[in-house]
């Protein structure tokens, strides 16, 4: 496993992580007996493999993710060296809601303290002020170590910073092969500031892997409802999808860990794949230890640039996948 480098953080920060949206969520559909063994024991390897940061939020199976998440590290005696990230609802984020919010998720989790709280997308009417003088609040009395946001635009993560008056350490934003707009100024500005982007559905939501087609299409609630896995969009997929397979084969590798190392080749960035078996977990981890060529990484950002998805376009997709909370 490698770990971040240019962030100042008390814990190490594994560059894959594991986002645990899937935990408890039926819109997975992997049903009671997953949430019982199969997520523990995907959290305990994990551990093994030195997996530090692990990805959950209130939102996700209304606390569920958060107690399962927690018990797993507990019972695997990780809790206290993990890098425990979770997220605030935004339905109103003002500062009593906020401070309230963070108690319950840390009990959920069963810490101390939570490594980094963030907002889980900007309030479309709300700005941060009050959010941030709760944060603020938060880790005055040590509930909270570090900051962070979600979705954010370079502008409102700037913003939400000053409302801080300490640094806003993280942007979680949707970075993959078919959603590469984080390149353009968010990385930039983490690796010039010595801030991270945690990278969510680096494998948009499975299309990466190559599983699917329009012949051959999800089930899950989480990829049927998402624009992405509409035909057209798989068929516009295809030509990253030839190039990912055409650069795993030079590195006995999947296609989903090749779409991993691209996201990962970035400074400052580290990516959050779900996993819905130990194997799946092992193969996203391995992914850290691909090293792609210039070459290599410019046939794939070339293929990348080639992707417009159809229904409306890039913008009306983008705007569908942005707007949503239940999108990991």
């Amino acid at each position: 496993m490698r770990y971040v480098d240019g962030v100042t953080t008390k814990k190490k920060i594994s560059v894959i992580g594991l986002g645990t949206w899937q935990f408890g969520s039926r819109e997975w559909g992997y049903g009671a007996a997953y949430a019982g063994s199969e997520a523990p024991a995907i959290v305990r390897r994990a551990l093994e493999l030195g997996v530090t940061l692990f990805d959950t939020a209130e939102l996700y199976g209304f606390g569920r993710s958060e107690r399962i998440l927690g018990s797993a590290l507990k019972d695997a005696g990780a809790l206290e060296t993990s890098f425990i990230a979770t997220k605030l609802f935004p339905v109103l984020p003002v500062a009593p809601v906020v401070e309230q919010r963070a108690v319950a998720s840390a009990n959920r989790l069963g810490v101390r303290q939570i490594d980094l709280y963030q907002v889980h997308q900007p309030h479309p009417v709300l700005r941060d002020t009050s959010t941030m003088r709760g944060m603020a609040a938060l880790q005055r009395v040590g509930l909270v170590d570090a900051v962070g946001v979600s979705n954010y635009s370079l502008e409102r993560w700037q913003a939400a910073e000053e409302a801080l008056g300490a640094p806003v350490l993280s942007n979680q934003v949707q970075f993959s092969l078919l959603h590469p707009q984080p390149e353009r100024e968010l990385v930039p500005h983490a690796v010039k500031n010595d801030r991270l982007i945690i990278a969510y559905s680096p494998l948009a939501m499975g299309v990466l892997s190559g599983r699917y087609t329009r012949e051959r299409r999800p089930t899950s609630l989480a990829r049927t409802s998402h624009p992405l896995f509409l035909p057209e969009n798989l068929d516009a997929a295809r030509p990253v999808l030839n190039v990912l397979r055409d650069v795993a084969a030079a590195h006995d590798a999947s296609p989903a860990q090749i779409a991993l190392a691209w996201v990962v080749r970035h400074p400052n960035v580290v990516a959050i794949p779900g996993a819905s078996s130990v194997a799946q977990l092992e193969s996203n981890v391995a992914a850290a230890d691909i090293e792609l060529t210039d070459e290599e990484y410019g046939a794939l950002k070339n293929a990348s640039d080639t992707f417009t998805p159809t229904g409306g376009g890039r913008a009306r997709v983008t705007a569908i996948l942005r707007g949503g909370l239940r999108r990991r």
